[in-house]
């Protein structure tokens, strides 16, 4: 038996795999061990921190405008909006839809219950689709994958754009937190938003996307009243990203401040 588990501990090690897929044949032979009150001493693995590819804008509307289904639309406009991830998206029933607010009533693990401000358009796309089931996407992660993989690589043909095939559904997940943080440099706002339970999940996107431009003091709002404030004091609307709209204004030059 020692001689088993020190060929499976060689056997693991060789493999062509990351620390993270060596943790979980680790964990899967550990199992077995236990069932069948074998000893042995597991190897230990370290899984990396893998930075997450964030897109472009232009290149996750390209995505949702190359969808040919209204529901694969539909589906990336809302992964794109809320920044929820992919399997909650999948969980949302009709009656989780309120005028423009969406609720996660149902999160993935690690995650808080929240609730959503979308677009019109969203809306309008979601209310288009058949009413035929509780669910609002009525199908399996796998199978909704297998369709955005074809789509993804029609879509990076046309646009002879390479990158596009390293899009996945919670790419625009990873977009929509980095771009938030860098218009608000709000930490918990972005935590609450991805439904976070732990900030240390949320700081990796502090540090995803360097801008090269900086030349603008940002401001957020969430009531005309703060809109009206920011408006008086020279601030410009900019966008609104879950219902939270974004202003700014250009910094003073500072070559001539003395």
């Amino acid at each position: 038996m020692l001689i088993l588990w020190i060929l499976i501990k060689k056997t693991i090690g060789r493999q062509q795999w990351k620390n993270g897929t060596k943790m979980l044949a680790v964990y899967a032979y550990d199992g077995i061990t236990k069932m069948l009150n074998i000893d042995w001493s597991p190897p230990k693995y370290v899984q990396e921190e893998n930075l997450p590819f964030v897109p472009e804008e232009t290149e996750l509307d390209q995505l949702i405008a190359g969808c040919r289904s209204r529901r694969m639309a539909a589906f990336l406009q809302t992964l794109k909006e809320t920044f929820a991830d992919p399997g909650e998206v999948l969980k949302l029933r009709w009656i989780d839809i309120s005028g423009n607010i969406i609720t996660i009533n149902d999160p993935v693990k690690r995650h808080n219950p929240r609730k959503l401000k979308v677009s019109n358009k969203l809306i309008a796309m979601l209310n288009a689709l058949p009413h035929t089931s509780k669910r609002i996407f009525p199908t399996k992660y796998d199978s909704i994958y297998s369709c955005f993989t074809h789509l993804r690589k029609r879509v990076a043909s046309i646009q002879q754009n390479p990158r596009i095939n390293s899009i996945s559904f919670n790419t625009f997940r990873h977009w929509g937190a980095t771009m938030t943080f860098h218009y608000t440099k709000n930490l918990l706002l972005v935590q609450k938003l991805l439904g976070h339970k732990s900030i240390k999940n949320t700081v990796k996107y502090t540090h995803l996307v360097h801008f090269n431009n900086d030349e603008f003091d940002v401001a957020t709002a969430t009531t005309v009243e703060e809109a009206k404030d920011l408006a008086s004091t020279g601030f410009d609307y900019f966008t609104t990203m879950n219902g939270i709209q974004i202003f700014r204004k250009p910094k003073v030059f500072q070559k001539y401040r003395y």
